[in-house]
């Protein structure tokens, strides 16, 4: 049951006022928070950032701390999720990219390798599935759930921006 509390009476200009009764304030559930539980905090979080600067790029992987965004317009809409890059002598080239072409499966015949959710964006390099844990022989290597995210929000012609 609710608390509530009785607002009072009055007589104003020979007319009784009709009593009205409201809920109680409740305490705050955080200083600075809601006064009312239930009711969204206005204070927004900080938001999300990434090294890419292009408003065009909608693919952003910084390489020295292996992972990437998605972004819209200068905005991280989903991120970081972790990645792996290139090892030494196949290093992935930083730069500005548009995805070529994407698979739901690909087979690699090159490195005899299954290449789930790829999206390919500067000529055999993709990003797909597969473990972070290990450098690549130049592709962008993420865990699933990053992998399958950039597959279902990159399309063919969309912007990558590779940092260091």
């Amino acid at each position: 049951m609710s608390k509530m509390r009785f607002l009072g009476h009055a007589v104003l200009g020979g007319v009784a006022a009709v009593a009205v009764a409201a809920p109680a304030q409740a305490e705050p559930l955080w200083p600075g928070g809601p006064d009312l539980p239930g009711v969204a905090s206005l204070v927004e979080p900080a938001p999300i950032k990434a090294p890419c600067n292009s408003a065009e790029t909608r693919a952003c992987l910084q390489l020295s701390t292996n992972e990437g965004w998605l972004m819209d317009h200068g905005r991280v809409v989903y991120g970081p999720t972790p990645i792996s890059h290139g090892r030494p002598g196949y290093e992935t080239p930083p730069g500005v990219f548009r995805a070529a072409f994407k698979k739901e499966y690909h087979w690699s015949t090159m490195h005899n390798a299954e290449m789930r959710w790829a999206i390919f964006f500067n000529g055999d390099i993709a990003t797909h599935i597969g473990p972070v844990d290990e450098q690549s022989h130049g592709c962008i290597r993420m865990v699933p759930e990053g992998a399958k995210a950039f597959y279902d929000y990159i399309n063919p012609g969309d912007q990558f921006e590779v940092v260091r």
